[in-house]
């Protein structure tokens, strides 16, 4: 795809399209960033928003915020409206969680008649530093029921790097890429190293009971003490070699993000 298309970047303003949108500005592209408050505005419960931001673009970074769902009437304007290329952040392990939310998103995309890449990412570093995690871990204390299963967390810049190429390049039509760190980490293991990283101890509680107690004995984080459940049933995750084999270079080490973040004061 050459430099003269324009690509539209949902989400410009979060943790991936933010990233997103800066390494195709800095590689020359023409990029137009949507979000309730970026350089385009874009809403998803705002129709009146959707065909101002996806006017003229020919490629589509597809995205909603967690518990949106991805309209499929907003699929078909882009689509109709010029739109060749779509690349939807979707997440790893959604079948097995349960996550109707992402299936359908998938479902919609593949089905769109544009050419399509979906992205699979592992749990985000940047959970830790920028997302849900960082209050805990400012707390001294981090609560996930996947007790010692490992996860192979992938850095935010690793994922952009995969969505840009499979924006701008050919080859990557029709496929979907699970996307990990260079190594798998159990979170106890993961919060040991933001602990060294920022100089304090951090405790990590990986049961069940600590969960569902911590979120109020409700309803609601029962449910998701099963999704997570079914996660940990599937066991230590792989690790992929998306981000090398896609971009030529390695991943971002977890320990690398940790020392990184704890020198931006992140957790100060």
């Amino acid at each position: 795809m050459t430099h003269d298309v324009m690509i539209l970047v949902l989400g410009a303003t979060g943790s991936t399209g933010r990233r997103v949108t800066e390494q195709l500005r800095a590689a020359g592209h023409t990029v137009r960033g949507a979000s309730r408050s970026g350089q385009a505005t874009f809403d998803w419960s705002d129709p009146g928003t959707w065909e101002p931001a996806v006017s003229g673009a020919s490629a589509l970074y597809l995205m909603a915020p967690d518990g949106v769902a991805v309209d499929p009437a907003f699929v078909a304007l882009a689509v109709e409206r010029g739109v060749e290329r779509i690349v939807l952040l979707s997440s790893g392990a959604i079948e097995a969680m349960g996550d109707e939310r992402l299936m359908a998103a998938e479902r919609t995309v593949r089905d769109s008649g544009a050419e399509w890449t979906i992205l699979r990412p592992s749990w985000f570093n940047q959970n830790f530093d920028e997302g849900f995690f960082q209050p805990a871990i400012m707390a001294g204390e981090v609560l996930m029921p996947l007790g010692d299963v490992r996860q192979a967390f992938v850095d935010a810049d690793d994922i952009a790097a995969v969505a840009v190429a499979a924006l701008t390049q050919d080859g990557h039509a029709g496929r979907a890429y699970e996307i990990t760190g260079p190594g798998s980490l159990a979170f106890g293991e993961a919060v040991d190293i933001i602990g060294r990283a920022v100089g304090r101890e951090v405790r990590y509680l990986g049961g069940d009971e600590d969960y569902i107690a911590a979120n109020g004995f409700s309803g609601e984080s029962i449910h998701a003490a099963k999704a997570f459940g079914a996660l940990r049933a599937l066991g230590d995750q792989p690790v992929a070699d998306t981000v090398s084999d896609v971009t030529g270079r390695a991943p971002k080490t977890f320990e690398t993000f940790a020392q990184e973040a704890a020198a931006r004061g992140a957790w100060s």
